[in-house]
């Protein structure tokens, strides 16, 4: 499906990208952009005690919260013109470009992602042609953002409820293109580098593999992805969205495999909402290389959690999971694939 980018400056400066499918789509006429304004800085802080960065950014703190005007809504206020498919523009108010208080990184950059014109329907809501629009432009952003010489690990995500932080009500993600590789991110790689080096194998096609084997934690099978709960689920609803072909970041994805994304990604957001009955609270993240080096290891793949063990309840991380980072699951993973898929309900 060819999806058309238009690319552009706001009249504060940020830049603004849309993603039109429809060729019927309006023409965008972008104003002028005014004088470019300068992003407020964070500052990276070096923890030496867990070895890892932490931003600190206090301007977030007058960001946009719920209100009864929308800023993703056409011509509210973030977003020119009566109606878009896919927009991405510069955050205003990042937590990223970033100075160091210690010898480090420093830059980045954030974006955020409008999935469409529609406050009232979700990502699992929205047309398959629109989903696939959606990942082509994680993919076309994250390859823009990796060229970038002061970003080493393009992480796009969404925050879905006010449960999980989310400010804004409206469907949206956002992207984050850290000068540094995230703590998390980095001990992933070096588990899967270690195995690469050690069997010449990726952790990810052979788990991929064993799930197809024995299906009792599958959620959804697809031409080019599987769905499925973790052996070693963390959380009482987590499934990962894994590619069957070894690739590093959704730039490497191929067309056609852009559009079973798409498919699965839907149903297993529309599985989390039939769980709950309800709009689901969850995380979505992508984990992709970093930008550099290349990794022979590196294969991308989807994690979508949900804090919620039901309806009605929330699971709260204590001390083991907070204090000592290590989690207690009341959830057997294939009960909880099972419950998705809809058995028992």
């Amino acid at each position: 499906m060819p999806i058309v980018r238009t690319s552009g400056r706001l009249p504060d400066g940020r830049a603004i990208h849309f993603y039109d499918a429809d060729p019927a789509s309006p023409r965008r006429e972008l104003a002028p952009p005014g004088p470019a304004t300068t992003p407020p800085a964070s500052q990276l802080r070096w923890d030496a005690w867990l070895d890892e960065w932490v931003v600190v950014a206090t301007h977030r703190q007058r960001r946009t919260a719920r209100s009864d005007v929308c800023p993703l809504c056409p011509s509210l206020g973030e977003i020119p013109g009566a109606s878009y498919e896919v927009v991405v523009f510069d955050n205003r108010y990042p937590a990223l470009p970033a100075v160091t208080g210690d010898p480090g990184p420093a830059g980045g950059h954030c974006e955020v992602v409008s999935y469409t014109d529609d406050h009232e329907v979700a990502l699992s809501g929205l047309p398959l042609s629109r989903v696939e629009t959606v990942v082509t432009a994680w993919a076309d952003r994250t390859a823009a953002l990796n060229e970038r010489p002061d970003v080493a690990q393009v992480f796009c995500f969404e925050n879905r409820g006010a449960v999980v932080g989310a400010t804004l009500a409206h469907p949206h993600g956002q992207i984050y293109a850290y000068p540094f590789v995230p703590a998390r991110l980095r001990r992933l790689a070096e588990v899967a580098d270690a195995r690469w080096d050690a069997h010449r194998e990726c952790v990810a096609c052979v788990t991929v593999g064993r799930e197809h084997e024995d299906p009792s934690r599958v959620v959804v099978t697809g031409e080019a992805w599987t769905a499925f709960v973790p052996y070693a689920a963390h959380w009482p609803y987590e499934v990962r969205v894994v590619p069957h072909r070894h690739v590093p970041d959704l730039a490497a994805v191929d067309p056609w495999e852009r559009a079973d994304l798409a498919h699965v990604l839907r149903r297993v957001l529309g599985q989390f909402d039939g769980l709950f009955q309800r709009p689901a609270a969850y995380v979505l993240s992508w984990i992709q290389a970093a930008a550099r080096p290349a990794r022979p290891a590196a294969h991308v793949y989807a994690e979508i959690v949900s804090p919620m063990r039901s309806p009605a309840d929330r699971k709260h991380p204590a001390a083991g999971e907070l204090g000592a980072g290590m989690y207690v699951n009341e959830m057997s993973p294939e009960r909880a694939a099972a419950a998705l898929r809809g058995e028992g309900r």
